[in-house]
This record gives C-alpha cells, sequence and structure tokens, in this order.
C-alpha cells in the first residue's frame, strides 16, 4: 500500500483528509448528489454493456454550447476539469505562469513535461496584478475564483492579461457558486481564452469525474490530439447534459444563493470566535490563518472534524487552513472544536 503523500506534496488534495468518521471541511463539494441526477444516470444503467455513442457525446455538447452561448466546436467534455490541465503541455508552452496560490494540478502536469514555470505569487489579500507576469509568457493559468483563496479576479482584470502569442486558462470549477457568475468569461469567443468548468462541485459529483473546457476549435483541437476513443463513459456524458440544463441551472441558482448565506454565517462565527479569515472570500470555501497549523489540523481530527492544510499551495504555508463551507449547526460544531484546540 503506497504511503500517503506528505502535507507539501503537490500531488496532496484535501480528500486525503476527509477521512471515513470525521466531519468533512477539507474538501470542497457541496452536500450530497441531488436527486434528480441520480435518477436520471440510474435510468442510463442499463446501456453501460455498450460502448458510449456518439449520440451521447453530441447531446451533452450541445447541452453545454446552448448553457454558455457557444458553438459546440467550442466544447471539450473532459473527464474532470482536473483531465484540462493534464492536457495543457499539448499546447507546447515555452514558459508558463501560474498565478499563485492556485490549484496545484497544473503545476503538476506543466512540470512533469519539462515545460518552464514562473510563479507569479500575489501577496494576501490576493489581488490580480497583470504586471506581475512576466512578458515573454506564453501561457497563463489562473483560477477564478481561485482555490484555496476563495479570491474573485473581475473579468476585466483577466482579459489585461492578454498579449499577442499568450493562451490565457482560467479555472472556473467553483464560478457557479457566485450567484450570477459576473466574472466569468465561460461565454467570450476569443482564440486565446480556455475556460475550465467542473459539474463535480456544485452537484457533488466528484466521483464520477466530469468537466468541461471551452475555447476556439483550433486550440481544442491541439489539446485533444493524443486523447483515447471513448475519453469519456456513458454516465459522464449524461451527467454531462443534464447538469448543463434549465433544472440543473435552477438548482446551481439556489445553491449560489445557500452558499452565500452559509459563507457570512460561517465567516461571522470563525472572527467572533478570533480566527482570522484572510480575504474576501467569493467561493465555497474560506482560507484561515492560524498559529501552528498543523497541530491545530491534527487537534482538530481528534476531535472529529477533517480541514485542508495548505502547506502545498505555493505562497502560502501550514498556518493556513482551507474551510469548506457548511451549514450553521455543522459550522458551529467546528468553531466549538477550535475553541478547545487553540485554548
Amino acid at each position: 500500500m503506497p504511503a500517503e503523500p506528505v502535507l507539501t506534496d503537490l500531488g496532496r488534495h484535501g480528500d486525503a483528509d476527509a477521512e471515513p468518521g470525521l466531519i468533512d471541511f477539507a474538501v470542497n463539494v457541496r452536500g450530497g448528489t441531488p436527486a434528480f441526477v441520480l435518477d436520471a444516470l440510474a435510468r442510463r444503467l442499463g446501456d453501460l454493456a455498450a460502448y458510449p455513442g456518439a449520440g451521447d457525446q453530441q447531446r451533452a455538447v450541445e447541452a453545454i454550447a446552448r448553457r454558455h452561448d457557444r458553438d459546440p466546436s467550442e466544447v471539450m467534455v473532459l473527464a474532470g476539469a482536473a483531465e484540462g490541465f493534464a492536457l495543457l503541455p499539448e499546447l507546447a508552452p515555452r514558459r508558463a505562469a501560474l498565478i499563485q496560490p492556485s490549484f496545484t494540478e497544473p503545476e503538476r502536469a506543466l512540470r512533469a513535461a519539462g515545460i518552464a514555470i514562473d510563479q507569479v505569487v500575489l501577496p494576501p489579500p490576493w489581488t490580480l496584478v497583470p504586471e506581475l507576469v512576466p512578458e515573454d509568457a506564453d501561457l497563463v493559468v489562473l483560477g477564478n475564483p481561485t482555490n484555496p483563496t476563495s479570491v474573485l479576479h473581475p473579468r476585466q482584470t483577466i482579459e489585461a492579461l492578454r498579449r499577442p502569442g499568450r493562451v490565457i486558462v482560467v479555472d472556473e470549477a467553483f464560478a457557479d457558486v457566485v450567484p450570477g457568475e459576473p466574472e466569468s468569461l465561460a461565454a467570450v469567443r476569443a482564440d486565446d481564452i480556455l475556460v475550465l468548468r467542473s459539474i463535480t462541485k456544485t452537484f457533488a459529483l466528484a466521483g464520477l469525474r466530469a468537466g468541461y473546457i471551452l475555447g476556439s476549435p483550433e486550440l481544442l483541437a491541439r489539446l485533444g490530439r493524443r486523447r483515447p476513443h471513448w475519453p469519456l463513459g456513458t454516465l459522464q456524458l449524461a451527467a454531462l447534459e443534464l447538469c448543463a440544463g434549465e433544472v440543473a441551472a435552477e438548482y446551481a441558482r439556489a445553491e449560489a444563493m445557500s452558499v452565500v448565506e452559509q459563507r457570512d454565517w460561517m465567516i461571522n462565527a470563525l472572527t467572533a470566535a478570533g480566527i482570522v479569515v484572510v480575504g474576501q472570500p467569493s467561493a465555497s470555501f474560506v482560507t484561515i490563518s492560524v498559529a501552528d497549523g498543523t497541530a491545530v489540523k491534527a487537534a482538530l481530527r481528534a476531535h472529529g472534524y477533517a480541514v485542508r492544510s495548505c502547506a502545498n499551495f505555493v505562497g502560502m504555508d501550514a498556518d493556513h487552513l482551507r474551510l469548506a463551507v457548511r451549514d450553521p449547526q455543522t459550522v458551529d460544531g467546528l468553531v466549538d472544536a477550535f475553541g478547545k484546540v487553540l485554548r
């Protein structure tokens, strides 16, 4: 059995902390999978003896295209948004700039391909400054809202990163938990912008691995040139079609409003307990700063709570912890445990 990765490993994610029996603040998946999604997937179980059909893929792509007012040629479905990062080396960039702190998978994929990387580290409160990006970077990757800082960058500021010969990749895995998605670039039709989206967070489908990437047909063709046949299974395609539809959109809008209410409660409860919330959270998680964070994390585990260490995010350290937004009763339990630990 392989050893568990240490806190500073790029490949360590919150699921490593969410052990059975612990109350989970480490993983940013929202609650349980909605019944209308489970019912739709259950209806397709009898189809699993056959290969995924071309019609399944076409319906999923067309639904996503309608969702974002795009042409179907501008949509590529993915086995989770993380697959999109694994495909980035296919663009053959000479120099990639990663806006940090941010999700670690882009760095893992680019380093494995031997691509030169510039770490563009934003100091708290992690405001995006386009001038910090090297002019010769021909690939820029950032999150919006960003994991783990929960910061939402203005769309206009992201567009200021555009340069001739440069591709901008925006990770919008958590964009649908922001009411109205005001800063999203998902509907922007440009030959130098790629937008990654996920359905696994809001619809609690992390175990299914389903997402998509939006961009010009030329960029998508370069990304997908070495993908295998049948890159997604029948259930993944069915979920993508469903979660791009209007019923799912209504569900996501309600979830986004719930995130705002629960996050406000959570921030107030943490602050009242003397716990420092860093930045201006806009997503379904918040980042806090505590002294001796690794020991605090371990002590919270002993009290039955799983939290995410930020030790492996560039520009952060073990004294930063990421907490998923949860309902007030669950948050009150965590705050009580913090009180015991910090005393």
